[in-house]
């Protein structure tokens, strides 16, 4: 995957870059997998905002992932295409299995439409196969890692992830995630063998505010910028310091350092955690 840039003609292509979707290969998603998705602008069922700066953005189609893949083990599938979702950083394939039905998945970088994916509990390794990880040798990368047994991919799924097998170890494996976060999966949970698709992304310069405003973003404020009743860094003389020990949230809650982690019963399943070196 390669990016495209621009030649600055105007102030907001200078830096811009987008990419070059070399790997789509189909442009009009699948009717049948497709189904309409209602904003909320970061409203609650009340209508309250519960979450700053959302709203507005271009209309999007949601495209059904199959994420578990399990009610077609053991059938053999073919990529048909490679497409574009705005609804996530990867791309996804459009799968077309033996028994004629047809399912998206999330696409992995060495993908190429003509390839043949398996999903089973033992099966051939290869990028977009999908096994139980007990049967996953030590060493290879994955994605779309099941938490829980049945449950469906939940880690690894935006573009470039990697998460590398480190070892098995009686009913656990230890997984090496991107934020550098190494903890026990149960060996029973599916998982794909590659890396996502789009590994480029991390490197795509929005450019401009108009670009975030198309993606559902409205602006953002300062907090130094408001007034008193509004921020606890607002008030002051012109660009003044915050004038507190540490930075706060909106609702008077420390930032930096601070723990908001609340699923403790977990912690046993992390071996290092990501901010330790």
């Amino acid at each position: 995957m390669a990016l495209k840039k621009f030649k600055p003609t105007t102030p907001g292509q200078r830096q811009m870059s987008v990419a070059s979707f070399q790997e789509v290969t189909k442009t009009k998603p699948e009717k049948r997998l497709t189904k309409s998705k209602r904003k909320s602008s970061g409203r609650n069922n009340t209508g309250r905002i519960t979450i700053r700066h959302r709203g507005g953005g271009n209309k999007r189609l949601y495209r059904k992932i199959d994420l578990k893949r399990t009610d077609k083990l053991n059938i053999e599938g073919k990529v048909t295409a490679i497409e574009y979702d705005p609804n996530r950083t990867a791309y996804i394939m459009l799968i077309t299995y033996k028994d004629g039905d047809k399912r998206y998945h999330i696409a992995p970088s060495e993908i190429k439409t003509g390839d043949k994916i398996m999903t089973s509990e033992k099966t051939k390794i290869k990028p977009g196969n999908r096994m139980l990880i007990k049967n996953i040798p030590i060493g290879y990368n994955i994605y779309n890692v099941e938490v829980s047994k049945n449950k469906g991919g939940q880690l690894g799924r935006s573009a470039g992830s990697i998460i590398k097998l480190v070892s098995h170890e009686g009913k656990y494996a230890q997984i090496h995630m991107p934020s550098g976060e190494i903890r026990l999966i149960d060996k029973n949970c599916f998982a794909t063998i590659g890396t996502v698709s789009n590994i480029e992304h991390i490197n795509i310069k929005i450019g401009k505010a108009g670009r975030k405003r198309y993606m559902g973003w409205r602006p953002q404020v300062r907090g130094k910028s408001m007034n008193p009743v509004d921020h606890p860094h607002g008030g002051g003389e012109g660009g003044c310091p915050i004038g507190l020990k540490s930075p706060k949230t909106p609702w008077g809650l420390p930032t930096l350092g601070f723990k908001t982690r609340k699923r403790h019963y977990t912690d046993k399943m992390i071996i290092k955690d990501r901010r330790r070196k």
